[in-house]
């Protein structure tokens, strides 16, 4: 018979966070911004390549097992359209922080291939119903539980449902055998239990039910009333106006002379807004910003975005009866993690691996 093993429904996501950045209007901040002016005809597409079209090429390989390109592009695209969003120029911040990720995900799906070698040797499984479970919390967190997005993101990334479910199994996979290889590891105790609870109940808390209060700066990539105004003088225009915040004017007074959005005449004040009203990247971003702090400008489809919290309400946690299984597993984790590294190290070391980007 085969193995099963048991995990709880409760698993945190593969690798960051985040997001989709300016895709609707009712994608960004408000569905409230005026609308855009008409823009020029749409240029005609440039011909289609003549040679061979990389469709999905080879991140790496472990053991003649490939990790592909859109393995890596999936995952860290909550991230890319975050970054994006916060530095509109880019930048060496943007590529730096961009590429950590990128090689975080490779070096983990490396992990993963090798993990998932000596899991095909026990022959278990993992439950279907987990498996849903986890998607689920991914579609919740990651997407706002907005199940369009999630599925426009395998679309853009080139996977169907099926791969990105096989994906899980096997990251559900690698926290099982982590687990078992280290099953002998001394019980949690109460008191590390709880402490653990206390540090990351925040980040396990129903984000759908999440609340905030901001005043907004919204200037848009084109000016009806400037003809000359371009994308790049906009972007400028904005970030003079971020400065002018930082070294302390009036944010609402601001607001008043430049956002260009219905709540203007309000100082651009918006209060109790869901989570699930702003774009995902754009809810990272200022959820985890100080309160009174100026964050952006922020950058979608439609313009540049400023943004001064208020006032931040957190949606409820879980009590810790509910998920006492998982934040066990996370202390075991902390305390097994020197005897992880040199495990996994001794199976690197005796792998075939290849990595190519």
């Amino acid at each position: 018979m085969k193995k099963r093993f048991a995990l709880p429904v409760l698993l945190f996501v593969f690798i960051v966070p985040t997001l989709k950045i300016g895709a609707q209007q009712d994608q960004g901040f408000t569905p409230s911004q005026p609308p855009m002016p008409k823009q020029a005809p749409t240029p005609a597409p440039p011909p289609a390549p003549t040679g061979p079209v990389e469709v999905n090429g080879i991140a790496a390989k472990v053991n003649g097992s490939v990790v592909t390109k859109n393995q890596v592009s999936f995952l860290i695209a909550p991230l890319f359209r975050q970054l994006s969003a916060q530095f509109p120029r880019r930048g060496p911040q943007f590529e730096n922080q961009l590429k950590e990720a990128k090689d975080k995900v490779v070096r983990e799906l490396v992990d993963r291939q090798i993990i998932l070698d000596e899991f095909k040797q026990l022959g278990a499984s993992i439950k279907p119903y987990i498996i849903d479970a986890e998607i689920k919390r991914q579609m919740r967190e990651l997407y706002n539980g907005d199940e369009a997005k999630f599925r426009e993101e395998l679309k853009h990334s080139r996977l169907t449902m099926e791969g990105y479910r096989e994906m899980t199994r096997e990251k559900m996979v690698v926290q099982a055998m982590r687990a078992q290889q280290f099953s002998d590891a001394p019980p949690p105790l109460p008191a590390e239990v709880r402490k653990e609870y206390e540090e990351v109940k925040l980040s396990i808390r129903d984000v759908t039910k999440d609340l905030i209060t901001f005043q907004k700066i919204f200037i848009p990539t084109s000016d009806s009333q400037n003809p000359v105004a371009t994308p790049e003088t906009q972007l400028a225009l904005a970030e003079d106006v971020a400065k002018q915040a930082a070294d302390g004017k009036d944010f609402g007074e601001l607001a008043k002379t430049y956002s260009k959005d219905a709540f203007s005449d309000k100082m651009g004040l918006q209060e109790n807004v869901p989570r699930a009203d702003l774009s995902p990247e754009f809810a990272a971003i200022i959820f985890d910003a100080k309160i009174g702090s100026i964050v952006g400008p922020l950058m979608d489809q439609q313009g540049f975005t400023l943004v001064k919290p208020i006032k931040i309400d957190y949606g409820p946690s879980p009590d810790l009866s509910k998920v006492r299984e998982m934040i066990e597993e996370r202390v075991t984790k902390k305390k097994t993690s020197v005897q992880y590294e040199r495990w996994i190290e001794s199976r690197r070391k005796r792998a075939m691996i290849e990595i190519k980007i």
